[in-house]
């Protein structure tokens, strides 16, 4: 009589893994779980931050830069960490090796997006901490919008992750494509200048973008207000594109 095995042991295995080898990478874990935090300590200390700003309806710059910030703990983990991570191991044939085993890729995959999440998340968390406790940053005060908002970057960050590692051949790249549009998000997320502080011109430009789209959102969640379904479409929009477009080209091999 056999025993059956539960399906979900593979996958576990693979997670468990993987996490191993997630906590022994300091430059990814340093520039995802750190890199937003200290961003937000250097800003916080600057003493024009800290003063309301009437051009900005008596709101304080450290108060626009925690979504901000939160913003780039996403672009960071789609584009600088799981990009290079999953195109290495296909061009080491790690890839091509687990599709004769019973753990199939797709694990691998799902494993990576699951442990780059619950990094993004954790930065967002101490994002939030430090806004609050260091700078006297309200918390998101309508929490359900923040959470939708930040669940669709969230995607939208991954898918956008993926379709470079669906791209690109080798892990150089994969890591030459990500900074390329490392950059650009970043201003599209507002860290130069704050998407609500931008001309009218560039603004309405920059909530066409992902991220510019989120900015908005998650500033308008943090204010009290629900988000623009305007701005909550966009993102949706380009994470359900991004991601059709990633699984159209991923290749395992």
């Amino acid at each position: 009589m056999s025993t059956a095995v539960p399906t979900t042991t593979p996958y576990f295995a693979v997670l468990r893994a993987e996490a191993r080898l997630f906590r022994r990478e300091p430059g990814s874990l340093f520039w995802v779980l750190a890199f937003p935090p200290i961003l937000l300590v250097i800003l916080g200390r600057i003493p024009s931050f800290r003063k309301p700003d009437d051009g900005l309806g008596g709101v304080r710059l450290i108060d626009l830069y925690v979504p901000v910030l939160v913003l780039i703990a996403l672009v960071m983990i789609g584009l600088q960490t799981m990009p290079s991570t999953i195109t290495g191991y296909r061009e080491r044939g790690i890839l091509r090796r687990m599709s004769a085993t019973p753990v199939r890729p797709s694990a691998l995959l799902s494993a990576q997006i699951g442990l780059n999440g619950a990094a993004a998340l954790i930065s967002v968390l101490v994002c939030l901490t430090i806004g609050r406790l260091a700078f006297d940053v309200a918390l998101p005060r309508q929490a359900f919008g923040y959470a939708l908002a930040l669940l669709l970057t969230a995607t939208a960050a991954l898918s956008l992750g993926a379709l470079v590692t669906a791209l690109a051949p080798t892990a150089k790249i994969a890591s030459a494509i990500g900074t390329a549009i490392f950059f650009p998000s970043m201003f599209c997320a507002g860290l130069w200048i704050p998407v609500k502080a931008m001309p009218d011109v560039m603004a309405r430009i920059v909530v066409l973008t992902p991220f510019g789209a989120a900015a908005r959102a998650l500033d308008q969640a943090s204010a009290g207000d629900w988000p623009s379904w305007a701005h909550l479409g966009v993102v949706a929009a380009w994470a359900l594109a991004l991601s059709v477009g990633a699984a159209r080209w991923f290749r395992w091999e």
